[in-house]
């Protein structure tokens, strides 16, 4: 971390090709394994939430069908099926349990990891020569300081509560429609699935450009309001206010076409990503409708399907 050189290198690194978000993710493997019975036990807590809420949509199709076969009974409808009723409960409140259980144990490996590189970073600007201090950079210096630190807890949450849940959601979900239903349900899943992952990737790679245009403007906008504070006396004397605010003003316009930039690119990147999940949805809600007209699939089999798709691409 130490260089005798006053230059910034954490910020040369960190544009170099090979070093991606999975690099990032490995450097802070040695963070969170610091407490790696505590992550045993969040990462058991996740998969016992996600078999819960995949419990929920089946036991929701077991009542309603117990209740289209009283149909014709009305006598039958008297009875209430508690136990079904009961089941429900239970797997709903349990989902919500271990869900905040998990995000309970992690809080404090995701702090952990956030304390020491905040720390490591720190001790690493206290080493660099006097070179790098004497030019003035502390407001630039301080935003990465702090949209750094926020991107490590940003990062540890999709990975470990967006991603990883969801991908072992899919793997039940699609391990259930190969158990029940016809391959058609698994094979329109995958491919959604696969399609947007695809798309996703593709469209943030190059977007990617864009937000970092706009994070490099607000580091730089930044930089130049701290230090034009910092020596006030100095603009003060020298009657420089016009001319700091000129030159913060255009930092601000650099900020802010890069910002509509990126913001443009992340609605296309937000409409595709839905086209895909509608036209899943539809395909799979159309094979579900022939099923129940067929008779080989029941109406709460189709309360079902269309529970279990809407559940799993709410995290997408």
């Amino acid at each position: 971390m130490r260089h005798s050189s006053g230059r910034h290198h954490s910020s040369v690194d960190s544009k170099t090709p090979g070093r991606g978000d999975w690099r990032v993710i490995r450097d802070l493997l040695p963070y969170l394994l610091e407490y790696r019975f505590r992550v045993i036990i969040a990462l058991t807590c996740l998969i016992a939430a996600k078999v819960a809420n995949l419990g929920i949509p089946i036991v929701m199709k077991e009542l309603i069908d117990s209740l289209d076969i009283k149909a014709n009974s009305p006598q039958a409808l008297l009875v209430v099926p508690l136990g079904i009723i009961l089941a429900y409960g239970l797997l709903r409140i349990s989902a919500s349990l271990f869900t905040e259980l998990r995000e309970a144990l992690f809080a404090k490996v995701t702090q952990n990891a956030v304390r020491k590189v905040a720390l490591q970073v720190f001790e690493h600007l206290h080493s660099l020569a006097l070179s790098f201090h004497l030019a003035r950079q502390t407001g630039g210096v301080s935003r990465d300081i702090e949209r750094g630190t926020r991107g490590i807890q940003s990062l540890i949450s999709y990975s470990l509560y967006s991603i990883l849940p969801t991908l072992i959601e899919f793997c039940l979900v699609l391990g259930y429609f190969a158990y029940s239903y016809d391959i058609w349900f698994a094979s329109i899943t995958l491919v959604a699935l696969v399609l947007y992952i695809v798309f996703t990737i593709v469209v943030t790679e190059w977007r990617t450009h864009y937000r970092r245009t706009m994070n490099d403007m607000d580091s730089k906008a930044n930089q130049k309001a701290i230090d034009s504070l910092l020596n006030f006396e100095t603009v003060k004397y020298f009657g420089n206010e016009a001319f700091e605010a000129t030159r913060y003003d255009e930092n601000l316009l650099r900020y802010q076409a890069a910002a509509v930039k990126s913001q443009k690119t992340l609605a296309f990147l937000n409409l595709g990503q839905q086209i895909i999940i509608a036209i899943g949805l539809m395909l799979i809600l159309w094979r579900a409708t022939v099923g129940v007209v067929n008779g080989t699939m029941t109406l709460g089999d189709l309360v079902l399907v269309n529970t279990l798709m809407i559940q799993l691409y709410i995290p997408l």
